[in-house]
C-alpha cells in the first residue's frame, strides 16, 4: 500500500533542461512572430474595407447635398 502513495519523481541534467528551455523559447517567439503578422493582415484588411466604406458614405452624401441643394440653387 504504501508504493501508492509515492509521488513520482524525475531528475535531469541541468544543461539537457536549459536546452529545451531554449528551445522552446525559440518556439514561441516564432509563434508570436507568426501571430503578429496576421494580426497585422487582418488589421490591414478591416481598415481598408472601413476606408472603402466611409468613402463610399461620404461620396453618396456630398452627392445627394448637391442634388438637393446645390442644384436647385444655381438653377441647372
Amino acid at each position: 500500500m504504501s508504493n501508492a502513495n509515492n509521488i513520482p519523481s524525475v531528475v535531469t541534467d541541468s544543461e539537457d533542461f536549459n536546452a529545451v528551455i531554449e528551445k522552446l523559447d525559440m518556439i514561441d517567439e516564432k509563434i508570436e512572430f507568426v501571430s503578429s503578422e496576421v494580426s497585422q493582415r487582418i488589421g490591414k484588411k478591416v481598415g481598408r474595407d472601413i476606408g472603402i466604406l466611409y468613402g463610399a458614405t461620404t461620396g453618396i452624401v456630398l452627392f445627394l447635398l448637391y442634388i438637393l441643394f446645390l442644384k436647385p440653387a444655381l438653377g441647372i
